[in-house]
């Protein structure tokens, strides 16, 4: 393939995008490129990257940088189809097509949601049919662009599958640059008419820009702010994969380099808590790098010798974690039930777990017992939100006690999330104590009053919700009415199959 600056230049005859105008737009339609046009980034590599690592591992990241140099020269020098084609064998091939569509669904659109481009999306949103045009395999970013930017069409490069798995070869006509992108639109719109408005960035782009109405270019400019997840006409509330930051070359090879020292440092950090006594484990983790920030009084410890029963915690969920660092907060191992946790947490867990049978009657039992033996913890969203919002709250801890202390949750992560849908649960401590300095921060909040409880006459609903709404105000998260089966529709298993709770877990949810 000829250089592309010489086939398709000039190319500074079309007029900028800012000077595209945005209103009145509802019955046109538009197409726009992906990288550098739709989104600010112009380079694909850091969304290849995790599907590398989120689908296959470290193995296949370390794999696809050392492949990336090729790529970049051949891209930016020599042929941009031939660029991609690296890009591609070295991150899909031998790769189930379950897992690149189960990472495109859960864990690709946090990261495209947080690099829109203002201008771009300014005259995109503003269309009454959109169509996205890119050079990126389709598999890779349709789940993104129909469900959360809500183009009506995705046409992009087709990847060779056999027997589910990818080959890392592309499917005739080739990769959509230039020509073979024009070549697409024209088909995809055949019998349509044409597009009112192309976008593009670059100069094989150029093709597929004139077969439209009106063309405009994005300028390449670093310092553009991206319009960030909160313009999405649906927020995303939830998303998996291990990486907090988008994979850039540098993030790639510091998160390749660091990954053996921190699971040396995680198994200290998890030494310390199981080992020593309580209320030196604070101390210690703060010694490792790991920050735990207290707010607010916790109340003192039940006495059993006056017969007085425990307090119920009631926390927000972030972690598998979260009980533990309320323990440390406390200064005294607290209890835990937990409707799932893996063997592997369960050993290694410095507190006592005691796991539900998600039967009402023998879980409310259970939890009346342990209250009587002391304080207890229990997080009723039932799972993991990394987002600021809160899942709706169980309204079964409500009919168990009136000694209930919300707790406010919140922790950082630099580099791993602790929690995952897709892979094994077993490693989300290791994960998030593998983040160079992680932090949590346990907000004590007010005993509730007693006119606000069961025994007063409220609903358990109530309850919940207030508790709920409660524990946000703190937190500044947005309350849902979203539950623990939400987030399994919403991310796909690893057989690429959506995961459903037992019928039974679902009827104990609680209504709206």
């Amino acid at each position: 393939m000829a250089n592309p600056k010489e086939t398709y230049a000039p190319f500074s005859s079309f007029p900028n995008i800012e000077k595209c105008t945005s209103v009145g737009r509802q019955n046109d339609t538009v197409v726009t490129d992906m990288d550098g046009t739709l989104l600010c980034g112009r380079s694909p590599f850091p969304y290849f990257a995790l599907v590398a690592y989120e689908a296959s591992g470290i193995l296949r990241l370390l794999f696809l940088l050392l492949a990336s140099p090729i790529a970049g020269i051949l891209r930016y020098f020599i042929s941009e189809s031939a660029g991609i084609r690296v890009l591609v064998f070295a991150t899909f091939s031998g790769m189930r097509v379950s897992d690149i569509e189960s990472v495109a669904r859960a864990v690709l659109p946090k990261f495209y949601s947080s690099d829109l481009h203002p201008e771009t999306w300014r005259v995109f949103s503003s269309c009454g049919k959109k169509c996205v045009i890119t050079e990126n395999p389709r598999i890779m970013v349709e789940a993104f662009l129909k469900e959360f930017v809500g183009a009506d069409m995705v046409i992009g490069t087709e990847i060779v599958v056999h027997k589910g798995r990818a080959t890392g070869f592309i499917r005739s006509p080739g990769v959509l640059v230039g020509q073979n992108k024009a070549d697409a639109l024209k088909m995809a719109f055949y019998d349509a008419p044409v597009p009112n408005i192309g976008i593009g960035d670059r100069r094989t782009d150029r093709p597929f820009m004139k077969l439209c109405k009106e063309s405009y270019i994005v300028p390449s400019n670093s310092q553009v702010e991206p319009v960030g997840p909160k313009k999405l006409p649906k927020p995303i509330v939830f998303h998996d994969g291990r990486l907090v930051q988008k994979s850039t070359h540098l993030i790639a090879l510091a998160t390749l380099l660091w990954i053996p020292v921190g699971f040396i440092l995680a198994c200290l950090r998890l030494a310390a808590g199981a080992l020593l006594p309580m209320p030196l484990v604070y101390y210690a983790l703060w010694a490792l790098g790991v920050r735990i920030h207290i707010k607010g009084t916790p109340p003192p410890p039940a006495k059993k010798s006056t017969g007085q029963a425990g307090v119920l915690f009631v926390c927000s969920h972030r972690t598998l974690l979260d009980p533990v660092f309320l323990s440390i907060a406390l200064g005294r191992p607290i209890p835990a039930v937990t409707y799932s946790l893996s063997r592997l947490s369960e050993f290694i867990s410095p507190i006592k777990t005691v796991r539900l049978t998600r039967d009402r009657v023998t879980d409310a039992n259970m939890i009346k017992e342990l209250l009587q033996e002391g304080d207890l913890v229990i997080c009723p969203e039932g799972t993991t939100c990394r987002e600021p919002f809160l899942l709706r709250f169980s309204a079964l801890f409500a009919e168990l006690t009136d000694e209930l202390v919300p707790v406010a949750m919140a922790n950082k992560m630099t580099m791993f999330h602790g929690t995952t849908a897709r892979g094994w649960k077993g490693m989300d401590p290791f994960y998030f104590l593998m983040n160079p300095s992680p932090a949590y921060e346990v907000t004590f909040l007010n005993k509730l009053p007693y006119n606000l409880t069961c025994g007063a006459g409220k609903s358990s609903h109530s309850v919940a919700n207030y508790i709920q709404r409660t524990i946000a105000a703190t937190l500044s998260y947005q309350c849902t009415s979203f539950t623990r089966k939400d987030k399994y529709r919403a991310l796909a298993g690893n057989d690429g199959t959506v995961v459903e709770e037992p019928k039974q877990a679902r009827d104990e949810v609680m209504d709206s």
